[in-house]
């Protein structure tokens, strides 16, 4: 479209740097405005022409429009002319020979403009010669070289270039193409293999902008395809393909444009930050999450689309383009199907009209490794069928027996899923599955849209029976390889979040929708009602375990009431393990993988106890200590010491720690000097899934704040802390301690943690600083502190539940709290997901009795004070 005549009299009269820069602010003010009246390639257009003219005023008055030998050449995206509103500006200098000290002047002079106009530019200054040599080690390079144009100066010197490109290919057809696949290759996996993060990148991600532009690359190089149009008549796309890549396109280029709009600069990831103004800029409506879904759900599904087509046209481009693709043997697999190479095909598309062939497609994927994709000609006709199917493949009884064929398969559930998946096939089979395809999910810890976490829980239940990885997660291996029904696994993580976005509790809709499906497909009913109870408790095992005290035999046996059983059990836990893997890649560390193994295995021993004979304590502290105490006479220590120390611990001491941790304790405090003197010891190595820090020292107030604050100014995180008193008036406080990545602390990392700890112990006063580097990031979400107090299981102490976003310091400013009110702290569990904290601290007050009613307002104001200011300072 044409640009303003203001626009083009503004840039006309432009002499000085603020007039050009009011130019820029004028065309981005108009741009934004025309967004939704004009078409948005139009628009991006529109942004080419600005800086073309932009560029030729600015050449003139550096001097350099009268340099006969200099060309100003666009390429990449700006060579085809289509620029969003920040977009970078690619363009060349192209000399016909090394510029003298003059023209270099005058070059440095255009681009420092440019720079200081605020534009994001690439540019490079080359003869032909070094342009050649530069494409024959850059592919991407050669790729932009594809799409150059002449903005202004030397057509002949450009005409020359224009010429050797096309005459004198330094890459060849097929080199060309391998190069793309690997470099898409290389992108996708740079986005974990999956279009559905939370946070798209639209041009990178599989299904963005760059999967459109390698089929055009492609095309141009193998065909000299100017358009994609050109590849109907070459027997490439059908014009329904056409169209629905050019549909896709500007559906793609709309939310880009609005992203930058939104951002305010050249932005390709579509972070939480920005999601609520551009779906609002592109007319999906202001009412939060509500218009954040729609938008998200189309472009989800547009990528979806486009990644398909890319794999089918770039699988039809290889047979085309490399001769070893072409006459491979065919293999048949049955009267319908056959085998080319690592693909699989149909033989006639009609025989698709039988549905339940669909389902029998990805058996055969499932029966032979060596099939690892479909051939293009049957990806087009599947998405053929797919899009006239009247009704669910479910509702059809040789699809129903097929796809409990599929599920119960060895392999069924490995790479079949995943392509079932991707082309679209489990949505046709399942409704519900349709319903959580693109489905966002606001929280601070999930990375995936509900089908891609999905999708990834049932890929990591599939790992549990690769040999391969088997090493990597020993004891769901080893319950898989003994489950009767593994099939009842899979559809359980099938169903376990199936009906979020429906409002009302998910794991209880869910559960109906199981029940359902069994009753559709006639699975008997215990098994039925076994997948139903594993969708509506999914989330008990992950809450018990990082909520509460496993090592209280109360929690213990409470937690077994609701299993009832070890099968339940067995199933649970390894829901359970790939559903935290399947969240975030961030999120599953040694810590949790030692909470919910330690879980499973003391409800197992309480499950074959009986829960009629409920683990006693008394007994669970004798075999601890017998255990630890042979490991320390092994050790040399004597006896007699042992008990002498042992005889200033409280019971509860023995119930909170593991043997090997009270073995570990015990080597330090026996090896100690000065049992009256504070001292501390940090492990060399992980212990229990982390770095375990021992602190031990006379008892003094506000002590627990010191230590946090030191923890946490040396940039780590604490995953649990326990804090007791000695019968003798001594504090104990342990610590699992993990780096921000989740790994455990190197030693040299440890060894700094101990004296700075030792330090603050010695040394009340000394001063901790605690750098305020929190992520903005998360803003949106604008999570409430929540503050619960709550009777604990013994009289004399109080639970306070604190759930908040994870600032800097959190803990310390709680702890502060509870020291400014006298409060004691005997125990907490510390909890980070994403960059929300839930925390629980088992308290008394300063009489050692259960917090009064007068104590808990008192308590809960000071707190909902303090986290309030700190939430909206950082959110400010």
């Amino acid at each position: 479209m044409a640009l303003p005549n203001k626009l083009k009299d503004l840039l006309e009269q432009a002499d000085e740097l603020e007039e050009y820069k009011a130019c820029s602010q004028y065309f981005y003010k108009w741009l934004g405005n025309q967004f939704d009246k004009q078409p948005v390639g139009s628009l991006i257009r529109a942004r080419a022409e600005y800086i073309d003219r932009l560029l030729i005023k600015l050449f003139h008055c550096c001097n350099l429009a009268h340099e006969p030998e200099l060309a100003l050449v666009a390429v990449g995206g700006y060579g085809r002319g289509e620029l969003h509103p920040y977009s970078d500006i690619d363009f060349l200098l192209l000399v016909s020979e090394e510029p003298n000290a003059e023209l270099r002047e005058k070059i440095g002079q255009f681009v420092t403009l440019l720079w200081d106009l605020n534009l994001e530019i690439g540019h490079s200054v080359r003869t032909i010669e070094q342009v050649i040599e530069q494409k024959r080690e850059d592919v991407s390079f050669s790729t932009s070289l594809l799409e150059s144009r002449l903005i202004f100066g030397n057509h002949i010197e450009f005409e020359k270039l224009k010429q050797h490109i096309l005459q004198t290919p330094v890459w060849r057809s097929d080199e060309f193409f391998i190069a793309k696949r690997q470099e898409q290759d290389l992108r996708h996996r740079k986005c974990h293999g999956t279009a559905y993060n939370l946070e798209p990148n639209i041009k990178e991600n599989p299904g963005g902008l760059r999967d459109l532009q390698t089929i055009i690359w492609v095309a141009k190089k193998h065909f000299h395809a100017e358009t994609l149009e050109e590849l109907i008549n070459h027997g490439y796309l059908t014009h329904e393909e056409y169209q629905e890549l050019l549909e896709c396109l500007e559906n793609l280029w709309n939310i880009r444009f609005a992203l930058h709009l939104a951002a305010e600069r050249s932005e390709n990831r579509l972070l939480f930050d920005y999601q609520p103004h551009a779906a609002e800029i592109l007319g999906f409506g202001s009412d939060g999450k509500a218009s954040v879904e729609r938008m998200m759900k189309r472009l989800f599904r547009i990528m979806s689309r486009v990644r398909e087509l890319n794999q089918m046209l770039l699988s039809y481009f290889e047979q085309s383009i490399l001769p070893d693709h072409r006459d491979l043997p065919v293999v048949e697999l049955d009267r319908s199907f056959e085998r080319i190479g690592h693909q699989i095909r149909v033989k006639n598309p009609s025989v698709f009209f039988r549905r339940d062939q669909l389902l029998v497609l990805f058996e055969h994927i499932a029966s032979n490794p060596q099939i690892t994709h479909i051939y293009p000609s049957t990806i087009r006709t599947m998405r053929q069928v797919r899009r006239r199917l009247l009704g669910d493949l479910q509702d059809y009884a040789a699809c129903r027996d097929a796809f409990l064929r599929l599920i119960k398969h060895p392999n069924g559930m490995g790479r079949a899923f995943t392509l079932m998946h991707k082309h679209g096939i489990i949505a046709a089979y399942l409704p519900q599955w349709r319903n959580i395809f693109g489905q966002m999910q606001f929280d601070l810890f999930h990375a995936y849209t509900v089908d891609e976490h999905t999708h990834k829980l049932i890929n990591n239940i599939y790992q549990y029976s690769d040999k391969s990885k088997v090493s990597d997660f020993p004891l769901c291996s080893e319950i898989v390889t003994r489950m009767d029904k593994p099939e009842l696994l899979y559809l359980a993580a099938i169903f376990h979040d199936i009906a979020k976005g429906r409002g009302g509790d998910h794991s209880e809709l869910g559960a109906v929708d199981a029940l359902a499906f069994a009753k559709l497909h006639r699975l008997p009913t215990s098994d039925g009602k076994l997948i139903a109870w594993l969708v509506e408790n999914h989330l008990l095992m992950s809450v018990t375990a990082q909520r509460k005290d496993i090592n209280d035999p109360d929690v213990i046996n409470e937690f077994a009431s609701k299993v009832k059983n070890e099968r339940q059990l067995d199933y649970l836990y390894c829901l359970t393990v790939a559903d935290i893997r399947a969240t975030n890649d961030n999120l599953w560390n040694d810590w949790k993988n030692t909470l919910l193994r330690e879980l499973y295995l003391h409800t197992q021993r309480a499950l074959r106890l009986g829960l009629e004979n409920p683990m006693d304590m008394r007994d669970q502290i004798r075999d601890k200590k017998q255990q630890a105490k042979q490991r320390l006479i092994n050790l040399g220590y004597d006896e007699s010491h042992i008990d002498l120390l042992w005889s200033r611990f409280k019971a509860n001491y023995f119930t909170a720690f593991s043997e090997q941790q009270i073995s570990w304790h015990c080597e330090h405090l026996l090896n100690a000097q000065d049992l009256s003197a504070p001292s501390v010891t940090v492990s060399d190595c992980a212990m229990h899934g982390g770095t375990q820090v021992f602190a031990y020292s006379p008892y003094t107030g506000g002590l627990f704040a010191r230590l946090v604050s030191v923890i946490g100014s040396k940039k780590a995180q604490i995953q649990h802390a326990q804090v007791m008193t000695t019968k003798d008036g001594y504090v104990i406080f342990s610590f699992v301690v993990l780096e921000v990545n989740g790994e455990p602390l190197s030693k040299s990392r440890g060894n700094g943690m101990r004296r700075a700890l030792e330090q603050i112990m010695q040394d009340p006063k000394k001063k901790i600083r605690i750098k305020k580097n929190r992520s903005q990031r998360f803003k949106d979400f604008n999570i409430k502190p929540k503050i619960v107090l709550r009777p604990h299981a013994r009289k004399d102490r109080s639970l306070i539940e604190i759930q908040a976003v994870d600032i800097p310091g959190l803990l310390t400013k709680i702890a502060q709290v509870f020291q400014r009110h006298r409060l004691h702290i005997h125990a907490a569990r510390i909890t980070t997901v994403g960059e929300r904290a839930e925390d629980f601290f088992v308290v008394s007050n300063n009489d050692y009795q259960a917090l009064t009613d007068e104590e808990q307002v008192k308590i809960h104001q000071a707190l909902r004070k303090k986290l309030n200011a700190d939430n909206e300072a950082t959110t400010a």
